[in-house]
């Protein structure tokens, strides 16, 4: 048993929130070998992480793989201001700021409708989950400031963001990092509340959330615009306009035409509409029938309107309503369900073009 055999055990110990080693992330401090006993000090980013018990379980199993290892005295510590500021500073890089330019390697969807209740958020939180099913590295963040739902589709509602001097690292569900405005308001008294704000406080929050939340290396950033076209599609807009937009719209007639306004306000700021979804297309009935509740034909006539083709047809669906209600997504839950079968369909097209430098500046 040596040292250099210890830390390379704790290599394999993943920092749930940063996603990467403990030992790139100088969270292991003194390892010391003395016969068949080691001692290792693990130091922690801030006081009261609360990813410290994970860390603990996961530093413990893992030493225990170390042959001649029979007995572990574990200490565990928390960073000095000096150190939690490097790692910082080592986390964001050399680039300050926007981290999702033009020039980036992450694709950026944004999520759109022209009204609200047509399910947007639902397909953008079971989408996230889908990709990032298929491995793909998925950060998400609810730009529907005023409605905000994420959290609470994707059964986090209570889960708050940790903040590592003036960088915050989101919380993880199933697999994607979420951000939303819903993790800071204070809920603790009426249980609800609501977000009155005026432009410039909704810019600068989407601004924040852009910059300052840590997501990593992402393959994807989904962001779940709110309804219409009002001060935060804006700021998106001005912030990603090399963004990709998916418009969500219902079968209707009458949702379908105020969606198209969403999507040509995408393209006025530069943005690319991809394709259309069409949400709630139809109640399958017990003998095989389809009940168009919403009508037919209003997602055809939106990608027809918009020149798009119409990338998702997700049926009405008592699993996927059940799943946004109790935060288990469709996708993971009900599998085989027609509604999460289509979106896992969506998730499989927008999968299938890997991200890359074609068409970006290299300098």
């Amino acid at each position: 048993m040596t040292e250099a055999a210890i830390r390379a055990a704790l290599s394999r110990v993943i920092d749930p929130e940063i996603r990467r080693p403990i030992t790139e992330l100088d969270m292991v401090g003194d390892v010391q070998v003395d016969g068949s006993r080691a001692s290792v000090t693990i130091k922690l980013t801030i006081v009261g992480c609360p990813a410290a018990d994970r860390i603990e379980r996961d530093v413990r199993e893992a030493v225990a793989t170390v042959e001649g290892v029979d007995d572990l005295d574990l200490t565990v510590t928390v960073m000095t201001p000096q150190e939690r500021t490097a790692l910082t500073e080592r986390l964001r890089g050399a680039r300050r700021g926007m981290p999702f330019t033009r020039e980036s390697l992450t694709r950026v969807i944004a999520v759109t409708s022209g009204k609200g209740g047509v399910g947007k958020s639902t397909m953008t939180a079971n989408l996230a989950v889908a990709l990032a099913e298929r491995g793909l590295r998925v950060g998400l963040v609810d730009a529907d400031v005023f409605g905000f739902s994420i959290p609470a589709i994707l059964g986090i509602a209570d889960a708050r963001p940790t903040r590592v001097g003036e960088m915050i690292l989101p919380p993880v569900a199933h697999g994607v990092k979420v951000i939303s405005i819903g993790m800071f308001v204070d809920t603790s008294e009426s249980g609800n509340v609501a977000v009155s704000w005026r432009g410039p406080m909704l810019h600068r929050t989407m601004q924040q959330f852009l910059t300052d939340v840590y997501f990593g290396d992402l393959d994807l950033l989904l962001l779940d615009l709110p309804p219409g076209t009002g001060d935060v599609a804006i700021s998106v807009g001005q912030l990603l306009p090399h963004a990709e937009v998916l418009v969500v719209t219902t079968p209707q007639a009458a949702a379908a035409e105020v969606a198209e306004r969403s999507g040509i306000a995408a393209r006025q700021t530069g943005q690319t509409v991809v394709g259309v979804v069409e949400n709630m297309a139809g109640l399958v009935q017990p003998d095989g029938s389809v009940l168009e509740l919403f009508g037919a034909g209003g997602g055809d006539e939106l990608a027809r309107r918009l020149d798009v083709p119409v990338l998702a047809r997700v049926p009405l669906s008592v699993p996927l309503r059940e799943g946004g209600d109790e935060g288990r997504p469709v996708v993971l839950s009900t599998p085989t369900d027609a509604a999460a079968s289509a979106i896992s369909q969506l998730a499989d097209h927008l999968a299938h073009r890997p991200r890359g430098l074609a068409g970006r500046s290299l300098l």
